[in-house]
């Protein structure tokens, strides 16, 4: 949905001017119906740098004091996992909207606090999950609605390596963090392929994993395995590697390969976005659209900032508000437990 020129302006304020939050920045700045009228960051020097970047008038160290100060229809968080149910408790009592990054919190018990304090106080909440509105997943679910591989889906796999988790200095130039998370591949990034698969082909009623630890430097697991049987009856692979790198000129782009198999063909992404349709008994040709290249992997920060914004407008429910949500994280604690079990785990939520 694209904005129209009479529609009001919604003033925004974000918390947060780490290293993700320049997409956030630039995709709110390229929004004419928004302002983003102040940001907060506890270490000021990044917070006046993304300001100036981005033309934030307003900078704070204390998102209180900023939130006394400015008047806000939504507010959006961009910190770490474990700051993020105190700064929603204290925005959704000041009855404001949310747009909030994952990983949602540490643990899915503070997940479900977080979720159930926005919904006791009528609070319009959204996680800010970007990997479903990434362009090729948005075309590879059309295509799959409109019958292009049959009416039933057989199977989804994703393959990722992605290269930037070996020797003494992994992660650090990006997310320091990442070396002290004792939950890591999954819970970080395997995440966002649960609810693409989700997203993709349903409700997972059962899964398996196996993961494991290939850098010593790291406190958590850096590969993973994972099975998924959908409600619907298809299957689901997680193939991810942090450690090895893929071939590709830029593995941040789709971040892996996608393959989805139906009773009448399949549907392939490559790692330089490029769409392919195989119809049984035929040749596999190429799927023309245009994947952005501006941004982070095809500007689904855009997308996701933009479905927040449309939807807070209609009223319409949010594809990763807090309950869907939920149901992700149930499957990622139902592939650790697999990985501890050696059995196949149900998600519950």
């Amino acid at each position: 949905m694209s904005p129209h020129p009479d529609e009001r302006t919604y003033r925004g304020a974000v918390i947060g001017a780490g290293y993700f939050s320049q997409f956030h920045y630039d995709a709110w700045r390229r929004m004419p119906d928004v302002e983003i009228v102040a940001c907060c960051d506890v270490d000021m020097e990044k917070a006046n740098d993304v300001a100036q970047t981005h033309g934030v008038k307003s900078v704070y160290s204390d998102y209180r004091q900023m939130l006394d100060r400015h008047q806000v229809d939504f507010v959006d968080i961009i910190t770490r996992p474990d700051t993020h149910l105190e700064l929603v408790d204290e925005i959704s009592q000041r009855g404001i909207a949310i747009i909030c990054q994952k990983p949602l919190a540490p643990t899915v018990q503070e997940a479900r606090e977080m979720v159930s304090l926005v919904e006791q106080r009528g609070i319009r909440f959204m996680v800010h999950e970007n990997f479903r509105f990434q362009p090729w997943y948005r075309e590879m679910k059309r295509l799959m609605e409109d019958g292009v591989i049959g009416d039933r889906l057989h199977s989804l796999s994703f393959r990722n390596r992605a290269g930037d988790g070996h020797g003494p200095e992994a992660y650090l130039a990006r997310q320091p963090y990442f070396q002290t998370m004792e939950k890591f591949l999954i819970f970080e990034a395997g995440i966002h392929t649960i609810d693409t698969f989700r997203y993709l082909g349903g409700e997972i009623e059962q899964a398996w994993c196996w993961h494991r630890k290939l850098n010593p430097v790291i406190a958590g697991e850096d590969t993973a395995v994972g099975v998924f049987r959908f409600e619907d009856g298809a299957m689901g692979l997680y193939d991810a590697n942090r450690f090895n790198e893929s071939t590709s000129k830029n593995p941040r782009y789709t971040f892996g390969e996608v393959l989805l198999e139906g009773d009448g063909g399949s549907i392939r992404l490559y790692d330089d976005g490029r769409l392919t349709i195989q119809n049984l008994g035929e040749t596999e040709r190429d799927h023309a659209y245009s994947p952005s290249q501006h941004g982070f992997a095809g500007d689904c920060v855009f997308a996701t900032q933009r479905h927040f914004i449309d939807n807070l407008a209609t009223g319409e429910a949010f594809e990763t508000d807090g309950p869907n949500y939920l149901k992700s994280l149930a499957v990622q604690e139902a592939m650790y437990a697999s990985s501890e079990s050696g059995c196949w785990e149900s998600p519950r939520v």
